[in-house]
């Protein structure tokens, strides 16, 4: 098993002794254990709110199975919060999804779309790993396949993509799904325990962000 992909453990053997550590919870998370807090702080978008980036990647399992309980926070979140989802790219096929990610945003069909995605990995089992299954995907889903993949090789999709990876590498991010919060913090369901805990950990950061934003 690949580091990049710890997060596994968070829902197989590992997860015992996740939660056992994540059981100090009871008071507040605890550094080292619940979050990490990043020696070099990142520079983040002066918008007066505190940002929340996700990490994930489409062909995540437990990317896939956080989604519904992170649309549910997400919905929840207090206006001074800026949240969104950045695709990781540690491999080849997760810079396939990257690209196809930010085409979709480009293009305005994210919203629409990314859920479709998912199920159409992990819900469908069909293949998302080369040109061709783009076209079938977006055929499937009413979408201009040759403009979808044209949009996955343009400046722009590559641009965003060297800003993802740069953001990834600058919050040290070496498995998904994770959270990073306000340049300075990152949680995990991993360290978190679980995906409720994973937002209350969350939860904690944006608080700490609020009261002390640099």
């Amino acid at each position: 098993m690949n580091r990049r992909e710890f997060s596994l453990l968070a829902g197989t053997a590992g997860l015992g002794l996740v939660v056992t550590q994540g059981a100090q919870a009871q008071g507040a998370p605890v550094e080292g254990t619940n979050y990490v807090k990043l020696a070099q702080p990142l520079p983040v978008t002066p918008t007066g709110k505190v940002e929340v980036v996700e990490f994930f990647w489409y062909g995540c399992p437990h990317c896939f199975a956080l989604e519904p309980t992170l649309e549910q926070w997400v919905k929840s979140v207090p206006a001074d919060v800026n949240f969104r989802r950045v695709p990781a790219s540690f491999t080849p096929l997760y810079e396939f999804h990257q690209k196809l990610f930010y085409a979709l945003e480009v293009l305005g069909q994210q919203p629409a779309m990314h859920r479709k995605v998912f199920n159409y990995i992990h819900l469908e089992h069909k293949p998302l790993t080369k040109d061709a299954d783009v076209l079938t995907f977006a055929t499937a889903n009413g979408l201009d396949g040759a403009k979808l993949v044209e949009t996955m090789k343009s400046f722009s999709v590559q641009t965003k993509s060297r800003q993802a990876k740069a953001l990834a590498e600058g919050y040290r991010i070496d498995g998904v799904p994770a959270l990073g919060v306000q340049g300075r913090f990152y949680t995990s369901v991993a360290m978190a325990g679980g995906p409720e805990k994973t937002f209350a950990v969350t939860d904690y950061l944006i608080g700490v962000a609020r009261k002390s934003p640099h």
